[in-house]
């Protein structure tokens, strides 16, 4: 059982980011539904009208023909691929939370992995094409492993001392 008054700083922000990824991650779990139930019509329509008014007043505006361009490449073939990315990577990493958040020891070095291989694939698309939004994920990943790394020794030495 987890008590949190006799945690120190960096207890506090492990346990701070696993809440903020499990945020995440049932956002990425809900968006894989999303995605799955969504139509490629209604995901087209969705992104004309939030583009609609920008590109009616600058028709060469970068974010709006972004987005319309991202859209229409995803209901071409990305869809499927989407969803099992999301929904996996959302499942996934909530249980794995849920076991830390349990202080279950073969739930540390998963989460290392887990995240490890997220940031490889992570790094791979930012050199494909880079996205500010994606370093700083990749960024928070990194923070995470160091985090865990750190309280997994912690745990180990723990129960080395219980022995």
């Amino acid at each position: 059982m987890i008590y949190f008054k006799n945690f120190t700083d960096l207890d506090r922000t492990f346990y701070v980011s696993l809440l903020i990824k499990a945020a995440d991650s049932i956002l990425e779990i809900i968006g894989g539904i999303l995605v799955l139930f969504t139509t490629p019509v209604q995901i087209n329509n969705i992104a004309s009208t939030l583009t609609q008014h920008e590109l009616s007043q600058d028709p060469h505006d970068f974010l709006a023909n972004h987005i319309l361009k991202a859209t229409h490449d995803f209901t071409n073939g990305g869809r499927y691929f989407a969803a099992f990315y999301l929904l996996s990577h959302g499942i996934v990493k909530i249980v794995i939370i849920a076991a830390l958040f349990k202080q279950r020891l073969w739930a540390y070095p998963s989460m290392i992995v887990v995240l490890g291989l997220f940031v490889a694939y992570q790094l791979y698309r930012i050199n494909d094409r880079f996205s500010i939004g994606l370093v700083l994920l990749t960024l928070f990943d990194i923070f995470v492993i160091w985090l865990t790394w750190k309280e997994y020794k912690r745990h180990k030495i723990k129960l080395a001392n219980k022995t």
